[in-house]
This record gives structure tokens, C-alpha cells and sequence, in this order.
């Protein structure tokens, strides 16, 4: 397994693939996540981590343009703050506190909060703006073996949507994107 450095190099890697190839007229194409464009999942994740880093842990990311303007910049900016986050030796040491997850370590709770949110968020880029979808498969099945336990905790957080039936079949990525609650 990767640390969590190189886990959010490689994932986010692949996110700003999808950025990049977004075209300027695919930004307001719906996304799979209701009442969303494409645009719209960019703006989440460059909204709700730094709002979290501040208040567990007092870091701060820098700040980029807004998604409306430029979600490219905004993206690319939010990305780089939080791979510098990653790269300093000074993280190692650093905790986040919360109330719902109590003190984890900083690059822990990056990998298991953020990265792993940015790597669901691929696909719902891919498939609003019409690019390649496919979603590493054992980075799949390795999230949704955690997901799986915590079944009931994630629904009542409001973050997932129902379960969308599939056949038992079903390949690794399928079932992640069904159990998130996408329509795969």
C-alpha cells in the first residue's frame, strides 16, 4: 500500500487528468450527483477540505480562483496545497481533530476523508464530461471493503445516496459507484 502522500499524487493525478479534458462548454453537463454539474464537483472538493483543515487541524490551503471562473486554476491551486501539505516532513506530526472522527493523524485523515472522496469523484467528472470513467480496480475494492462495515454511518451522514441495485456480478467498480449510490 501507498502512503498517503503518493496515494493523493497518484489519485489526484488522475483527477486533474479529467479537469484538464473537461471542455469549456462540458462544464455545466450534469453529473451524476443530483442537482450537479460538472463544475459542481470540482467546487466540492475545493470547498469542503480546506473549511475541515482549518477547523481540526488550523492549516490552511491556499486559495485559487473561483470554480465559476476558472475550475481548472481553482482545482489545480487546491491540488497543489494539499500535495505540499502531504510533502512536508512537518505533517507527519500534525493531528486532526474533530468531533465525529476524534484526533487521527493529518495524512491519515487526508487519505481516508479527501483522497479517497476525490477518487469517487472521478468518475462522476469522467462521466459528466464525457471522459474515460474507469476507476483503478483494486483501489475500488479496497474502499469499498471499508465502506461495506459502515453501511448504516455513511447513509445517515447524508454524504451517500441509496444503494442502487446490480447484478451480484457486477465487476469491483460498478458495485463501489452502486453502493455510493451512482447509477454505474
Amino acid at each position: 500500500m501507498t502512503s498517503a502522500t503518493d496515494e493523493h499524487r497518484i489519485i489526484a493525478g488522475a483527477f486533474t487528468e479529467r479537469v484538464r479534458g473537461v471542455s469549456p462548454a462540458a462544464w455545466d453537463n450534469p453529473a451524476p450527483c443530483e442537482g450537479w454539474v460538472a463544475r459542481d464537483v470540482v467546487r466540492h472538493l475545493v470547498e469542503w477540505f480546506p473549511a475541515f483543515l482549518k477547523s481540526g487541524a488550523g492549516v490552511e490551503l491556499p486559495q485559487g480562483p473561483s470554480v465559476d471562473d476558472d475550475p481548472v486554476a481553482a482545482w489545480t491551486v487546491h491540488c497543489d496545497g494539499v500535495q505540499a501539505l502531504l510533502d512536508d516532513p512537518a505533517t507527519a506530526g500534525k493531528v486532526l481533530s474533530n468531533p465525529h472522527i476524534g484526533r487521527v493523524p493529518l495524512d491519515q485523515a487526508v487519505d481516508r476523508f479527501y483522497t479517497a472522496d476525490v477518487f469517487m469523484h472521478t468518475w462522476d467528472l469522467a462521466r459528466a464530461s464525457g471522459q474515460e470513467e474507469t476507476l483503478d480496480p483494486v483501489r475500488c475494492a479496497r474502499l469499498l471493503d471499508g465502506m461495506l462495515p459502515l453501511d448504516d454511518v455513511l447513509r445517515k451522514s447524508g454524504q451517500y445516496g441509496p444503494k442502487v441495485e446490480i447484478p451480484e456480478s457486477a465487476d469491483v467498480q460498478t458495485r463501489l459507484l452502486a453502493f455510493i449510490g451512482r447509477t454505474p
